[in-house]
């Protein structure tokens, strides 16, 4: 959302809501040597993880004599985004703030404090950044914040073990075995076309939203990817009317008749449902609908393996959505921000946040993705261990880049890859789709 469409309820209502929740948020009293800090975190769905946030930030508040106050806030009705908005129209909120979706730093990029310094030394330790992170993340050669751990997550295939062998003829451990590099030359779009397919026969199918939340773009997102369709390429030109979208929409409107029905009306809960349901063979999603499958069907997840994305005539790439924190120029106590930013990136920091979500948080760097919590998880044992791309084999993208991120956050906001992916399917010339989209960006351009 942009500071300057935010409406006065929004302003209100996000602003009411951030000071009930600091009232309520945990509070670390310590001396006034340093000054104090606020910070708005993310309020984590893993019950343990807010825990250790605590902590760790606790452990540095004390060392530093820092007083800190921490207000958990949660994502549910785009409270953190519009806390986020709130603050910048305010020009006053929280020392540190966690964003909800990785457009935002540039979405901001004016009223957010420059964190080179923060970052130069984290990346030499902790090795470099993936793409999408950079893409997210910087501007001219400025880092406008730093990337969480707490939230980032890949939105890769979760796959049921049986379901996949017994109907698709498709053994995903032994296409991606625990412990060691994929066996993955074969899972393509072709194969996994087929494999929907066969899964549907069978009576599971896929669990793919087509719908207009963050689930269906993402996945969209990486399928157009891997075809090389863009709607707006990196210098900002319109490149709609390519052979390569015509690709993207074709694959998609087979795929379609191997969904279920309803997808066009599914939102980010649908395809966890699908899953901890038994009905379906496969979702797109991070570990969450296997945690909850864990207990609430145990037998469900059992049989799940979490792995990488199918690749087309331009790669593999998989969804990559990470969270980061940022400092506002006008917060009052910068310099502890950056000092306890830089703790929270630190690799000790970094191992607890995975460990408290269960293998759900994912670091950006590239020295940790072979952390021991992925390689311990289950049942099975071993199903998150490519969860976070141990060998690099696909690349981490978020849905309508290499667009300029402002014109990027837009296709990706107004969810047009799925539209465009609709109106093609349910029987719109393909011409006028492409036309329709190629409309829709310029307008992108004008805003």
């Amino acid at each position: 959302m942009s500071r300057k469409t935010l409406t006065r309820r929004q302003f209100v209502a996000a602003t009411a809501m951030s000071s009930t929740a600091l009232i309520a948020a945990p509070y670390v009293r310590g001396a006034y040597a340093a000054g104090k800090l606020s910070i708005g975190l993310w309020d984590h769905w893993v019950p343990d993880a807010n825990k250790a946030s605590t902590d760790l930030i606790n452990e540095w508040a004390a060392k530093e004599k820092v007083e800190v106050s921490i207000d958990y806030i949660t994502t549910q009705g785009n409270k953190l985004l519009l806390t986020m908005a709130a603050e910048a129209q305010a020009k006053s909120g929280h020392d540190i703030l966690s964003t909800q979706i990785g457009w935002q730093p540039h979405a901001y990029d004016e009223l957010l404090e420059p964190v080179n310094e923060v970052m130069e030394p984290i990346i030499k330790q902790n090795g470099e950044v993936n793409g999408t992170v950079k893409y997210l993340g910087q501007a001219n050669g400025k880092w406008l914040a730093v990337p969480a751990t707490i939230g980032s997550q890949i939105k890769g295939p979760c796959s049921r073990i049986d379901l996949m062998k017994k109907y698709a003829n498709i053994d995903v451990q032994e296409m991606y075995p625990a412990g060691s590099s994929p066996k993955a030359d074969n899972w393509t779009m072709d194969t996994f076309l087929k494999a929907a397919e066969a899964c549907k026969k069978g009576g599971f199918p896929f669990g793919i939203g087509l719908g207009q939340t963050t689930d269906s773009v993402d996945t969209a997102g990486a399928i157009f990817q891997s075809f090389g369709a863009e709607l707006v390429n990196a210098k900002g030109d319109i490149t709609v009317k390519t052979d390569a979208v015509r690709q993207a929409l074709e694959f998609y409107k087979k795929l379609i008749a191997f969904l279920p029905p309803d997808a066009p009306s599914w939102d980010d809960a649908s395809n966890n449902k699908w899953l901890i349901s038994g009905k379906g063979a496969l979702i797109m999603n991070p570990p969450s609908a296997w945690a909850v499958a864990k207990r609430d069907a145990p037998q469900v997840a059992e049989q799940c393996w979490t792995h990488g994305f199918p690749a087309g005539p331009k790669g593999r790439f998989a969804p990559y959505l990470p969270f980061f924190w940022c400092t506002w120029k006008f917060s009052k106590n910068k310099e502890a921000a950056k000092s306890l930013l830089a703790h929270l990136s630190s690799p000790a920091a970094i191992a607890k946040f995975v460990e408290a979500s269960g293998g759900y948080d994912l670091p950006s760097y590239a020295n940790f993705t072979t952390l021991k919590t992925w390689a311990e998880q289950g049942p099975p044992k071993g199903t998150l261990y490519h969860y976070p791309n141990p060998y690099n084999h696909q690349t981490l993208s978020i849905a309508a880049s290499p667009a300029p991120p402002k014109i990027a956050e837009q296709i990706y906001n107004q969810s047009t890859l799925t539209k465009m992916v609709l109106r093609y399917a349910q029987g719109e010339k393909m011409e006028d789709t492409l036309a329709w989209a190629e409309s829709e960006c310029e307008g992108f351009m004008r805003s």
